[in-house]
């Protein structure tokens, strides 16, 4: 079994308040809920801030190479929204081996 976390650090455009963030930033979470109905998907950071977010993705497999291909396309998928800049993602994989 493996596990797959996904930290994405994100730039909002144009945004004034958290309200406005949250109407940018909640359509983003329910779209990758929607095309990937196995991963969990939150916004974990930067929660005070307007124009900052950081979204975290997880995803439970029985293969690495399914971990990631699924991180990867959930990555791309928010990536091509034009009203954010993608400043950094993290992937990171573990496995029941691991202590």
């Amino acid at each position: 079994m493996y596990v797959g976390a996904l930290t994405l650090d994100i730039l909002l455009g144009d945004v004034r308040s958290l309200k406005q963030k949250r109407s940018v930033v909640r359509p983003i979470i329910a779209e990758v809920q929607r095309r990937f109905p196995g991963v969990a998907v939150a916004e974990t950071g930067h929660l005070d801030l307007h124009r900052r977010t950081e979204i975290g993705i997880a995803v439970v497999s029985a293969t690495a190479s399914n971990c990631g291909a699924v991180l990867d396309d959930c990555e791309r998928l928010i990536a091509f929204h034009p009203e954010i800049e993608l400043l950094s993602a993290r992937q990171r994989l573990y496995n029941e081996d691991e202590d």
